[in-house]
């Protein structure tokens, strides 16, 4: 609700989509009411169906997926994915006087044709390779699910909560979360770049021990700390 808020104080005017559980709706709108708050802006309710994977977003850039969670109510993990990118035009090699049709067709990798028939401009001599298209998933609260990494395959950047620490997997499963471990194994069977863990359970003062035994599993992992950055370079 800050966040809504604050939108408002500063003026926004453009329509916000939310994504969210069965009761978002009941519980934003309430709140509003009862703080007598009319937004500036209006907010399109998306309804996430938890029990199945679907596309719930999509546009030229980017393609996002819900995919089911384990968890003690419905919950929704999500995978991002970049689209294909368009080639990149050689500037030092590109021909004087070349129009602006036949350079968006070199960036969608084809080759452009005299009236002959002919190559007159050539993908291979005049452009340079896509950048790579990154991807990331988001699994919040969760037990562990391995029949999720086909879902998340390759990802670049995969964020897993994990609760507890190695030897409490009967409580993590009790509560339905996960532990180091259970992360861990998580990014190696879904082939993961890099791994992102955090919902460290309140009990842990010291955060250490969960990057060590986390790196047991998966080497390039990662606790995530409020306000440091992690880079997916293209």
């Amino acid at each position: 609700m800050g966040l809504l808020f604050t939108f408002h104080l500063m003026g926004r005017k453009k329509p916000l989509h939310l994504y969210g559980q069965n009761g978002l709706q009941e519980i934003i709108m309430l709140q509003l009411k009862f703080s007598d708050t009319r937004l500036n802006y209006k907010i399109i309710f998306h309804q996430l169906r938890p029990e199945k994977t679907e596309v719930i977003f999509e546009d030229d850039r980017v393609v996002v997926t819900s995919f089911p969670l384990i968890h003690r109510i419905p919950c929704c993990g999500f995978l991002f994915r970049e689209k294909p990118k368009p080639y990149r035009i050689n500037k030092e090699k590109l021909p004087e006087g070349m129009n602006y049709t036949a350079i968006q067709q070199l960036k969608k990798g084809e080759d452009v044709l005299d009236e002959g028939g002919n190559v007159k401009y050539s993908v291979e001599d005049l452009t340079l390779p896509p950048r790579r298209q990154r991807s990331y998933a988001y699994m919040s609260d969760t037990s562990f699910n391995e029949s999720v990494a086909p879902l998340i395959q390759d990802v670049d950047l995969l964020y897993h909560e994990a609760t507890f620490l190695n030897g409490r997997e009967e409580w993590a499963e009790k509560t339905f979360h996960s532990t180091t471990g259970q992360a861990g194994r998580m990014a190696r069977h879904a082939g993961a770049g890099k791994l992102l863990i955090g919902h460290f359970s309140a009990r842990y003062k010291d955060l250490t021990p969960f990057l060590e035994e986390v790196r047991e599993e998966f080497e390039n992992s990662y606790l995530a700390i409020e306000g440091e950055t992690h880079e997916l370079p293209e």
